[in-house]
């Protein structure tokens, strides 16, 4: 008996069906596009974990070692030491890293003990844990509050008294701080321009150049009696603030006296309920995002670097996006299609593509050199040989990545401009608007949306790049701020910091790697949030338009 061969099932393609679909490339996209989520979400993931809990209070844990010594600090990591014991191989000892922190005490932040060497582990309530100007954290015990040389209180009772003398003694360091950075600085401002006011008078001449050179001296000697005074009250101020020390102890019975005016915050982290610790972290996430970097940005706030960040992002978007677009609709309305404009389309897509580093060695020669170089020479003569625009700067640093950005903008661009249909160009033309009108009151409104698409993309790639600023104008610490209160107000010329740039510097050059991989993880989050914040203003500003303009191309 013989059987039927079995037919194909008609509802199952074959592999060849399959492959001439080209399914099995959807297939890989999607598996790909998976991974990526994957990817970036575990990188977002890991940042967030490490970034998150910076500012959170942990609380400090005593312990005895084997000699006797008791060690106090912040249990942060636990690991594995792998030893070689005779008859036993090779034996895995648990063991747990400490930030001890008493920088200037032990001279390390981070110790790591074995556990089988520590014993008595327990949280003891009236431990102490205190941010400092110098030196990091101090973590031990209050012994004893000082005014001078008498001792104020004791014990319990000195706690009371530090919380309530604490306030008044920062409250005295801001006001040396404001002295010095405001007034004192602004007397420095001033006097800078006095002397390259009276440079500039000596060298114009003239008949009445004696007495322009005594008026302006007259001046600057003023000012400095102004500036010895200014010293004068700060000094007062100083000695005035140091006047409160709180006499502090470590876990071993090491005495360390710790001037009221040098502390950030003190705190009782074993003794804090969950709403204080709360408020803890809030209060210090707030001063990392509003105060100066300390001991070399590794503790501290980053408000130069994120202030700078955000103004040289805006000023490389006002410097590329009209480029782009103006370039976008040259190519797309006014040029003749032809070899020479595929070139030109051909080279902004290469543009795209080149190393940044490439557009910073640019910058630095021609926006820095060339153009500052001349800038000097034509309106700061009197201040060189020291340049004024002939160096590193805020504004040649946006303008190198204008440079970087704009290719992104100029493809965007275009082709938001050809998706406009051509109906609504002849329509226009066909009720007798000009070229012109029909350009900014048709095609323009219309393919607004998918332009900021592109001013979306450069904003997200300039924010985030650091090789050309290395080398036009970031610096590790900006002692001025490109936009204060002195005429002119916006200051192009200086220097300035940079988030991608603070993270580089702390992450690669601190000495002390342990200790700044908190303000690296923190650093980073508050980059990536800054990112995401301008795009999703520019995106809900793009959504407004696309709203508004509900016959344009991309709706």
């Amino acid at each position: 008996m013989t059987t039927a061969p079995r037919l194909p099932n008609p509802k199952t393609p074959s592999l060849g069906t399959v492959l001439r679909r080209g399914e099995h490339w959807v297939w890989f996209s999607g598996a790909a596009l998976a991974a990526a989520v994957i990817l970036i979400s575990g990188l977002l993931l890991i940042v967030v974990l490490n970034g998150g809990g910076t500012f959170w209070p942990r609380p400090l844990t005593e312990a005895t070692r084997a000699d006797g010594t008791k060690v106090l600090g912040i249990l942060s990591e636990r690991g594995v030491l792998r030893e070689q014991r005779p008859g036993a191989g090779v034996v895995e000892v648990p063991q747990s890293q400490f930030k001890v922190a008493n920088r200037d005490v032990f001279g390390a932040d981070f110790v790591w003990y074995r556990d089988d060497a520590l014993t008595e582990v327990r949280q003891p309530l009236e431990a102490v844990a205190v941010e400092r100007m110098e030196n990091g954290d101090f973590l031990g015990f209050l012994v004893a509050l000082k005014k001078g040389e008498a001792e104020v209180a004791k014990g319990e009772a000195a706690w009371t008294e530090l919380e309530a003398q604490l306030p008044q003694a920062i409250g005295l360091r801001n006001r040396v701080r404001a002295l010095q950075r405001d007034d004192v600085g602004r007397i420095n401002y001033e006097l800078r321009g006095l002397e390259l006011a009276i440079t500039h008078a000596r060298r114009k001449g003239g008949p009445a150049v004696a007495e322009t050179v005594a008026r302006l001296e007259a001046e600057v000697a003023d000012a400095k009696r102004r500036y010895e005074a200014l010293t004068e009250q700060v000094a007062l101020v100083t000695g005035e603030a140091g006047a409160w020390v709180a006499v502090m102890e470590t876990a071993d019975g090491r005495a360390k006296e710790i001037p009221l005016a040098s502390i950030v915050d003190v705190w009782r982290p074993n003794q804090m309920g969950f709403f204080a610790k709360v408020g803890h972290y809030l209060r210090h996430a707030w001063w990392f995002v509003s105060e100066e970097p300390r001991e070399s940005n590794q503790e501290g706030g980053v408000f130069p670097a994120l202030f700078g960040t955000v103004m040289m992002t805006l000023l490389m978007t006002l410097a590329c996006t009209p480029l782009g677009v103006i370039t976008a609709l040259y190519l797309r309305e006014y040029a003749t299609q032809g070899l020479v404009v595929r070139i030109v389309r051909i080279a902004v897509n290469n543009l795209a593509g080149v190393p940044s580093i490439v557009f910073g060695v640019f910058g630095l020669g021609f926006f820095v050199y060339f153009i500052g170089g001349a800038v000097d020479r034509l309106f700061f003569a009197d201040a060189l040989p020291t340049p004024t625009y002939g160096t590193g700067g805020i504004l040649w640093a946006s303008l190198t990545l204008a440079l970087l950005t704009v290719p992104v903008v100029i493809v965007s661009a275009e082709e938001a401009i050809a998706a406009v249909p051509r109906g609504m160009r002849e329509g226009s033309l066909a009720l007798g608007a000009s070229k012109f009108q029909t350009i900014t009151r048709i095609i323009l409104p219309a393919a607004l949306p998918g332009i900021l698409t592109g001013v979306i993309l450069a904003m997200a790639r300039g924010a985030g790049e650091v090789a050309p600023l290395m080398i036009t104008g970031v610096v590790k610490l900006a002692p001025e701020l490109p936009f204060d209160g002195l005429f002119p107000f916006f200051h192009f010329d200086r220097k300035f910091m940079h988030l991608g740039f603070h993270i580089y510097d702390v992450g690669f050059q601190s000495p002390n790697v342990e200790a700044s991989k908190p303000m690296v993880f923190t650093t980073t989050l508050l980059l990536i949030a800054i990112v995401v914040a301008l795009n999703l203003a520019a995106i809900h500003l793009r959504n407004r338009i696309r709203r508004k303009y509900q016959t344009g191309a991309f709706n």
